[in-house]
């Protein structure tokens, strides 16, 4: 069985789920969305961070870069290709603007961690999410995570994008969790594959499957990017589509525009990211998001 990496664990969140929750957050995802907000969880592998308001320019890790993969002119800069992963710079920065993403994680280590929150969740009907990433990528660990969760009283939710393996999903997972967060981002199929990197029409159907064969609690969720997701054709389709699956509930996710700020540190172009995207979405913009769906009797969260 492979071991995912873990690039955080989160106690005490809000929004992940009723009640108080601990999110644990899987490396790796098979979409590659363009607005992604934890653009650390895309890659499955380890990764620098690189943070510049607590670099001194010091040039140690420069210096002492065995295989030349960093270098400083105006600013610095990691050629990934180089880098042998073998975290010398890391290890030497004396302020800490150098970080690993990821750290291996045995399922008794994550348990062990969470455990110290179970009196939150019991007061407060909360427990652990899974969220990433996607953790489904990695469907035998994830499978035993949640199974040892159970084991111990603690309710499991998963947060997933839905690209995922049917058949593998429903033996090895969906047994031991008591809710799924389901992400259905865009309708056309051609506008998913240029923005998400894939189809969508494994997603589609895996949703369709889960609320015909699961009794799990399933929401829906819609995370609205401008100019993207949140246009009037994608909500109109989304909203006809789970009209004609029954659902009565959906969580619509007002954008939050602090992701670009997360590009930098990996060394990515923030510059290329929209001004429309830095920008908050006003009440009224959401307002609307929501009329496609209350107006269709489908309550929003």
């Amino acid at each position: 069985m492979k071991t995912p990496l873990i690039f955080e664990i989160k106690g005490g969140s809000l929004d992940d789920g009723p009640g108080i929750r601990t999110v644990i957050f899987f490396k790796g995802c098979p979409l590659s969305c363009m607005w992604c907000h934890n653009p650390e969880g895309m890659s499955p592998g380890f990764e620098h961070s690189f943070d510049s308001k607590e670099c001194i320019r010091c040039l140690i890790c420069v210096e002492n870069c065995g295989a030349g993969a960093i270098s400083y002119a105006d600013k610095f800069k990691l050629d990934k290709a180089k880098c042998i992963q073998c975290f010398t710079c890391v290890s030497m920065c004396p302020t800490g603007a150098l970080d690993v993403v990821g750290k291996s994680l045995g399922i008794e280590k994550i348990v062990e961690s969470v455990l110290k929150d179970k009196p939150f969740f019991e007061t407060s009907g909360g427990g652990v999410t899974l969220s990433g990433g996607e953790p489904t990528l990695n469907m035998d660990f994830s499978s035993m995570l949640v199974k040892r969760f159970k084991e111990e009283g603690i309710k499991t939710l998963l947060e997933t994008c839905g690209f995922f393996n049917y058949e593998d999903f429903a033996k090895k997972m969906l047994p031991w969790l008591d809710a799924i967060y389901f992400d259905i981002k865009l309708f056309d199929v051609d506008e998913h594959k240029k923005y998400c990197g894939v189809g969508n029409d494994k997603i589609l159907n895996n949703f369709k499957k889960l609320l015909s064969e699961s009794s799990v609690e399933i929401l829906p969720r819609i995370p609205l990017v401008p100019g993207i997701t949140d246009t009037k054709a994608n909500l109109n389709r989304i909203a006809g589509f789970l009209i004609s699956c029954g659902v009565s509930k959906v969580k619509l996710l007002s954008y939050n525009p602090l992701w670009p700020d997360k590009l930098e540190k990996f060394w990515s172009d923030s510059l290329k990211v929209p001004g429309k995207m830095r920008q908050f979405m006003k009440p009224d913009h959401l307002k609307n998001c929501r009329a496609f769906f209350e107006n269709s009797d489908i309550k929003v969260y």
